[in-house]
């Protein structure tokens, strides 16, 4: 008989896919690596699949804080960002690493190949100042562009002519106000004439991409993240936009180089269309639109191959693969992973995805997937509702071990694309602007409500909790409601204001935007910070920490834990000396999940799939 999935097994055996990129006849990709909770790079070509020797520790970028384009391919050499931000590069016929820049005072990432120059484009962050830059492959740094607050990832056309960018000032996120730039490449291989235009109306742009002498980008402007062709005429530029439908054609751009659109190499497009949380892929031939790997329900990283395209796909039943796509047949062939879970363990619970209507003129639907327990009991589920972290991020409908670690205990998982989630459109991601911490909330009630009378789940077993900014939701809910059996924070945001004083510069304009100017709001943000009420949550609490988060500051966490432990609340506090903004090691993430089990199965003593043995004292590190 199949056994339940062990949270080491859930943590340690799930590697994702990140980053893909296409050189000749091979293709790479960045893989993560739970046990050690580094990263490598992966390559698969004619004669199969390895692993790239780049050396000890991991290729990851920093910038911004969440990274993105760490990597570049060119045709001689691989050039990347180690964990320490210095930049390296491979020789890919003799094996060589090199150290290309050791300065150690910045942050790297967009890496972006110009094969024309035989040089690797770059965004460099130092002293607070970002500036796009050009890394030769003897070593020597030039600055092309400087003087913008943050730069995306840059574009280079194909006979390295001409290239493209996107940038945005303080206080904006990318995803709510950018510009796009044009320069011309000299002889020299400086730019010149860089020029930057703002989309038609009040909107961001993003993936800037040359086809031929088109340049193409996916802006919002006209409410929903569509591909879009710049062209000039008559000395201005004009915006022209595609036929494809009124959806999302991208996610929130937290990190730099995603691409969820490429041309075909024989014409037409392959292009990502996001539709009530799943990620629908698209080929567009001569005026004609057909949906391929229907079997799949998200899609990253896309770029041209012989006779479609390779991407990064993801499923609801199986790992990251690398995907190849037949243009022709539409068929999709896995290249590399795509595992599915080993038979002795329980198959993996399919997502059921639903839609909460909206209630009042001044709300609007929202969308989740609930992942239901396998059991034979007939009676309602207990149930834990996932507050994604971003907040303007989403949840996927993709295979989560961790989340079958709870169904094949008993419990049903309810993932919520609350208010400003992306995913769904402009307006609905720039509702959350003031209402963090409200419209957030109201939205996991109103999903809890909803599966609880449609007899989904039980509406007395209800619990709640998120990483990140997710575990600040959790956390507002067991403020502002009783409706919660218990909630987890995991990592999670207990002092906004605090957190502003100390957060990045890419997000030090963020929590303005999602609060409110703190001495215009100051009322707002004191009836929003869980930290300044901890007496009014009255179900248990159970929070995880990292002693290196530099994002949620430690003491946040230690000061919430006192103020609940003052009030003789029942409250577990998880301590991770050595860890950061997000788990990194299997072993760790295992034990935060049997800690949370032990937490929420001690509250619900008839659920018959929880065991005595799984009920054990939680050991808590400090």
């Amino acid at each position: 008989m199949a056994e339940p999935i062990s949270a080491h097994a859930a943590c340690a055996g799930f590697s994702q896919y990140a980053q893909l990129r296409v050189c000749g006849d091979s293709i790479f990709w960045l893989a993560s690596e739970p046990e050690t909770g580094s990263v490598a790079l992966w390559q698969a070509d004619n004669s199969g699949i390895c692993r790239v020797n780049t050396g000890p520790g991991s290729i990851r970028s920093r910038l911004n804080g969440y990274g993105g384009g760490a990597y570049a391919v060119l045709p001689g050499r691989v050039v990347w960002v180690a964990e320490d931000q210095r930049v390296w590069q491979f020789n890919r016929v003799t094996g060589r690493r090199t150290l290309l820049v050791p300065e150690v005072d910045a942050t790297w990432g967009g890496l972006v190949a110009d094969p024309q120059h035989d040089r690797v484009l770059a965004v460099r962050e130092r002293h607070e100042q970002q500036a796009l830059m050009a890394l030769e492959a003897t070593g020597h740094v030039r600055v092309l562009h400087q003087g913008l607050d943050f730069y995306g990832a840059p574009a280079v056309s194909q006979d390295g002519s001409r290239v493209a960018w996107c940038s945005w000032q303080l206080p904006d996120m990318p995803w709510l106000q950018s510009t796009l730039w044009q320069a011309t490449v000299t002889a020299d291989g400086d730019v010149a004439g860089a020029s930057g235009q703002s989309p038609p109306v009040s909107g961001s742009v993003q993936q800037p991409q040359f086809v031929g002498e088109h340049l193409w980008v996916i802006s919002d402007h006209e409410g929903w993240w569509q591909p879009w062709r710049v062209t000039r005429r008559d000395g201005r530029d004009q915006w022209l936009k595609s036929t494809a439908p009124m959806l999302d054609h991208a996610n929130a751009p937290w990190q730099l180089g995603e691409r969820n659109s490429c041309p075909l190499r024989e014409g037409g497009w392959a292009r990502v269309q996001y539709r009530q949380g799943i990620g629908e892929l698209w080929l567009e031939r001569a005026g004609q639109c057909q949906r391929v790997a229907v079997g799949w329900t998200d899609f990253r990283d896309l770029s041209p191959s012989a006779d479609g395209l390779v991407c990064i796909g993801r499923a609801a039943d199986r790992h990251d693969a690398v995907l190849k796509v037949c243009a022709d047949s539409g068929s999709a062939t896995i290249l590399a992973g795509g595992q599915v879970p080993d038979r002795s363990i329980m198959a993996p619970v399919a997502p059921v995805a639903f839609v909460v209507d909206a209630e009042a003129p001044d709300t609007l639907p929202v969308q989740g997937f609930l992942y239901p327990p396998i059991s034979a009991s007939a009676a309602a589920p207990p149930v834990i509702l996932i507050a994604h972290g971003g907040p303007t991020s989403a949840a996927y409908a993709v295979y989560n071990p961790q989340v079958q670690f709870w169904c094949q205990r008993g419990f049903a998982v309810a993932e919520v694309n609350y208010t400003g989630s992306t995913g769904a459109g402009r307006d609905f991601r720039l509702r959350l602007a003031g209402r963090w911490g409200e419209a957030d909330l109201q939205d996991m009630v109103r999903c809890a409500d909803y599966l609880a009378a449609q007899g989904l789940v039980c509406a007395d077993n209800v619990f709640i909790q998120g990483r990140s900014s997710g575990g600040y939701t959790a956390l507002m809910a067991a403020v502002q409601t009783d409706r919660f059996k218990a909630v987890g924070s995991l990592f999670g945001v207990t002092d906004p204001l605090r957190l502003r004083a100390a957060t990045h510069r890419f997000e030090s304009g963020y929590l303005d935007w999602l609060l409110g100017d703190p001495q215009l709001h100051r009322a707002r943000w004191q009836a929003r910070t869980p930290a300044l009420h901890a007496d009014r949550i009255s179900c248990p609490a159970i929070f995880f920490q990292g002693g290196k988060d530099a994002v949620v500051v430690p003491g946040q966490t230690r000061r919430m834990v006192a103020a609940l432990q003052d009030r003789g609340q029942p409250v577990e506090l998880h301590w991770y000396e050595d860890e950061g903004h997000g788990f990194q090691r299997a072993e760790n993430q295992a034990h935060m999940l049997e800690s949370l089990y032990r937490f929420y199965g001690s509250l619900v003593p008839d659920n018959p799939k929880i065991r005595q043995k799984d009920n054990e004292p939680a050991h808590k590190l400090s």
